[in-house]
């Protein structure tokens, strides 16, 4: 793969303006293509958003990268020398996108989608080149978050998974290589079950979404941000670790301590949604709750870099490299 200096980025909603900003930052020139008529300047607004927190994170760049716009897709996939699609989440929007940009594309540019869930056999399958196609999952706030899950197709080449991880550990990501393709993949796999779990409790009445938020804010969340699911269950087992924890825990997966599924979509429910959320906010814009998140997240990625662990990890990593 040749050196990357220019990305393309096709679609510059929430996930693509994130994109943007993290490269700019970093020093890499962005061709950004959207076909709304208002995409450019909600692109920039979006980037004056990302960059006092980028900037908190990492300081000032040295070389800040050029950005361009443009309404041809041709001209994006003849440019760049890596391309991310961040098109809604349409799965005939995204082939139709890769077949016109695989069309274009020199055949070593790889070409890497940002959806949350679609199998990339689907996206490549009208790709002359489809070995170069890959998933390339982010999370919101894309300029600050670092993971980044890579997913192979059936026809994407090991090379194609093997430059794609230099290249996203060179925007200062984590790249969790999935070895097989599966709907959803693994982190949104995770919160959506979460998110079914908390709406089946939230439609029973159980509790409102603030409550059901703050069961995680101020429990299994801070263990989570640093030791996951599994390494928290081990702790859990005491000595044992997770031998024992299973033979403690292990006749609880029997109990009916889940509805997982979907409930019913009714009128209470979305009331429930609704008028709890906004409890939450507070009278708080979501650009103030955007802006504390960002505030709140980077001193987090500043502390688990003191403490040599998580996203901290990445941080550190990508200081090392400045200097």
């Amino acid at each position: 793969m040749r050196s990357i200096k220019t990305v393309g980025i096709a679609g510059t909603g929430l996930i693509g303006a994130g994109w943007a900003a993290r490269l700019l930052i970093r020093g890499f020139d962005v061709i950004a293509y959207d076909v709304s008529p208002t995409a450019e300047a909600k692109l920039k607004a979006a980037i004056k958003v990302a960059w006092p927190s980028m900037e908190s994170l990492l300081g000032k760049p040295k070389k800040k990268g050029k950005l361009s716009f443009t309404t041809d897709l041709t001209h994006v996939a003849s440019k760049a020398q890596f391309i991310h699609e961040a098109a809604p989440e349409r799965k005939e929007l995204k082939v139709k996108l890769f077949h016109d940009i695989d069309a274009v594309a020199a055949p070593d540019v790889i070409i890497s989608s940002s959806s949350s869930g679609f199998l990339p056999t689907d996206l490549q399958s009208e790709c002359k080149h489809p070995e170069r196609v890959i998933i390339g999952h982010p999370f919101n706030p894309v300029y600050l978050l670092p993971l980044v899950e890579t997913v192979p197709g059936k026809l994407t080449s090991k090379d194609t998974m093997d430059a794609a991880g230099i290249y996203f550990e060179s925007i200062g990501m984590q790249v969790l290589r999935l070895k097989k393709e599966i709907d959803g993949y693994i982190c949104d796999r995770l919160q959506e079950a979460l998110w079914r779990e908390a709406l089946h409790i939230l439609d029973k009445d159980i509790g409102t979404t603030g409550d059901i938020d703050d069961s995680i804010v101020y429990s299994a969340g801070m263990r989570w941000a640093f030791m996951g699911s599994f390494l928290t269950y081990h702790v859990g087992g005491g000595p044992g670790g997770m031998r024992d924890f299973i033979k403690q825990f292990d006749p609880t997966l029997a109990l009916p301590w889940t509805d997982l599924g979907f409930p019913k979509w009714n009128d209470a429910l979305e009331t429930r949604l609704i008028e709890g959320t906004d409890a939450q906010a507070a009278g708080r814009t979501v650009a103030q709750i955007e802006a504390k998140r960002n505030a709140i997240l980077v001193d987090m990625m500043k502390l688990f870099k003191k403490h040599k662990i998580g996203a901290g990890l990445v941080l550190a990593r990508e200081s090392k490299k400045k200097k």
